[in-house]
């Protein structure tokens, strides 16, 4: 059962699948939920990693706001925070993060109290807890394997927030732990090469990648201004 922490001090971030619900960013989510559903014909996807080449591109915000339009679609929904070096989903949502997954693979704390609710309906929230020094040993751990396949039992969908590809192996390492993956890339800042070197690193995976999220696009005059950042 979710549990409610008292609110971070931090700035809590917008998010608009659930402020503005009628915004044409919002209708964006919920045709990329479509498209995820559409993409699991053969094979249910319960795991879902969103990464990005670098950091600033806005993959935060986009597992944030993708796991909400996921919970509104009547899912039971867990936003895992697997970002152990620079964590943000407890900015975005204003929770605290004294305790999370870190929490749970080191066997510190339980699923109890350390899964809080948030104030969307259907979406739970797992933050990463305190920083270890060991990330990449953590979430390759069998440990991290057995609490997924738990947690699929308890959720309709799992989203991860990873590290960029580029920076770190995390994101590689649970890509072998997820059934698919969403790439998302920053009009103006994703270098290209790069762009091209992270498909590649992601596609050796044993998840499926799904795509790409083009974010900070603005579409011409006649159509809407089409832009979040993380």
């Amino acid at each position: 059962m979710a549990r409610r922490e008292l609110k971070s001090t931090g700035k809590k971030r917008a998010l608009i699948a659930h402020e503005r619900k009628k915004s044409p960013i919002s209708e964006q989510f919920r045709t990329i939920r479509t498209n995820i559903e559409f993409s699991s014909v053969d094979k249910q996807i319960k795991t879902l990693l969103v990464t990005s080449p670098g950091p600033g591109e806005g993959k935060t915000t986009t597992a944030a706001n993708l796991a909400i339009v996921l919970a509104q679609n009547g899912n039971s929904v867990l936003l895992i925070d697997a970002d152990l070096r620079k964590p943000t989903v407890h900015h975005t949502f204003g929770v605290l993060n004294t305790r999370g997954l870190t929490s749970l693979l080191t066997k510190k704390e339980d699923l109890e109290h350390t899964v809080q609710a948030s104030e969307i309906e259907g979406l739970s929230l797992l933050p990463s807890g305190p920083n270890p020094p060991n990330p990449a040993e953590l979430l390759s751990s069998k440990t991290m394997e057995h609490l997924l396949q738990s947690l699929g039992e308890k959720y309709d969908m799992i989203v991860l927030d990873t590290p960029p590809v580029m920076a770190v192996t995390d994101a590689q390492v649970l890509g072998n732990r997820v059934d698919a993956s969403v790439l998302v890339v920053s009009n103006g800042k994703t270098d290209r090469n790069q762009a091209v070197k992270t498909k590649e690193l992601l596609t050796q995976t044993s998840s499926k990648l799904l795509g790409v999220v083009f974010n900070n696009k603005e579409v011409k005059k006649g159509h809407y201004y089409y832009y979040y950042g993380e």
